[in-house]
């Protein structure tokens, strides 16, 4: 069945499609294109007939809020499009993989090793201006806790170039085994050290100051203690010029697709509460300590801080 749309409100549209429930859905609305500077829901007039129009980033996320991956829209009768959704598979998420060892639960066997963030738009963009932020071309002491792959590293060295991140110390730490090997093979430089340790236990490593400490996806996983670790690098890990950048996960990876909004346990819709006092104490604490803190992004939120008064 292919529903039409071409002059149905959206919520009536929502009720239609959350009640049909199909692996697959198809439906017909006046192609976007035709609309370009209108707003949604506005009234279009195609040869005596009227329309409402819808952009395609409108019918994007609402396949998104549904459960849904967006196809490619077919051609239909003009003025008209077919837009196609398909339902994602939540059994292909990396959130409810089950493994022996918790260590390897983002391992490299695990579905969590096939993604790369920096291939994400909305990761890529806002990782770009919070190292901007930090001001990255002055750090030279970098510590990535939770580093896995080592991607986070490799986009340092794509945004400084080849030279400046030649000249930097960069130290990666991450719990999983299998990950820091895969991180040894992504990051073959001599400049790069990386152990397999567990993050609570840093002192042990007798790690010089850094000059950034960075941070994606780590600090709320089970068995970290966010508020004494946070006390902990700002106290005895960071230098007294040092920058801060945390990333904090706003979004699940469900069959292949970025999905907007973190899961929060017993509630079956994206919940922030625990995200925003995370972030917020976060944020309190360092302002507390005289830094600088921004707050960015999207599926990905970025907390960075640079002390107040210095420029590096």
């Amino acid at each position: 069945m292919v529903y039409e749309f071409s002059r149905t409100p959206m919520h009536e549209i929502i009720e239609t499609l959350k009640a049909d429930g199909q692996t697959d859905i198809a439906f017909t609305v006046l192609k976007p294109d035709l609309g370009s500077g209108h707003y949604a829901g506005e009234e279009i007039k195609i040869n005596r007939e009227t329309y409402f129009h819808h952009s395609l980033k409108s019918w994007c996320a609402l396949a998104e809020l549904l459960g849904y991956r967006m196809l490619l829209p077919q051609p239909a009768t003009h003025p008209l499009v077919t837009i196609r959704y398909q339902r994602l598979q939540p059994v292909s998420s990396f959130h409810t993989d089950a493994v022996e060892e918790i260590t390897e639960k983002y391992g490299s066997l695990s579905i969590f090793a096939r993604i790369n963030k920096l291939e994400e738009p909305s990761f890529a963009w806002h990782y770009h201006h919070a190292l901007e932020a930090v001001n990255i071309h002055t750090r030279r002491q970098i510590l990535n806790l939770g580093i896995n792959k080592g991607y986070e590293f490799l986009g340092i060295r794509r945004h400084t170039g080849e030279t400046l991140f030649g000249d930097m110390e960069l130290t990666g730490v991450d719990h999983s085994r299998s990950a820091i090997a895969q991180a040894r093979e992504n990051l073959p430089y001599p400049n790069v050290s990386l152990y397999c340790h567990d993050i609570n236990a840093l002192a042990a490593l007798q790690l010089p100051r850094q000059d950034l400490i960075l941070s994606i996806s780590t600090l709320q996983s089970p068995g970290i203690d966010t508020k004494p670790l946070i006390m902990s690098l700002v106290q005895e890990q960071l230098s007294p010029t040092g920058a801060i950048l945390f990333g904090f996960p706003n979004a699940r990876w469900i069959d292949g697709e970025l999905i907007h909004g973190a899961k929060a346990p017993n509630y079956p819709y994206p919940e922030m509460s625990l995200l925003i006092k995370d972030i917020y104490w976060i944020k309190k604490y360092l302002q507390q300590h005289k830094f600088r803190v921004t707050i960015t992004g999207r599926e990905y939120l970025f907390l960075t801080a640079t002390k107040i008064g210095t420029r590096g």
